[in-house]
């Protein structure tokens, strides 16, 4: 099925969710925030939020530095 991550289309595997293309995307859950069809998606529910056809995502990496 066909997403949108950050602007870009991905072919995905159906039943995919969150937590599970971050793996795939070789993301640590915790130094990322997603938001799904413009809602923010805590890391407490991005096991149990899979994706759809159409979804659109946008993937924010924390970046430090000083």
């Amino acid at each position: 099925m066909k997403i949108h991550i950050n602007g870009e289309e991905k072919e995905i595997a159906e039943g995919l969710n969150i937590a599970g293309l971050l793996e795939q995307l070789e993301l640590r859950p915790g130094r990322v925030v997603v938001e799904l069809n413009r809602a923010i998606i805590s890391r407490e529910t991005q096991e149990s939020t899979s994706l759809k056809e159409g979804d659109v995502l946008e993937i924010v990496h924390f970046v430090g530095g000083g």
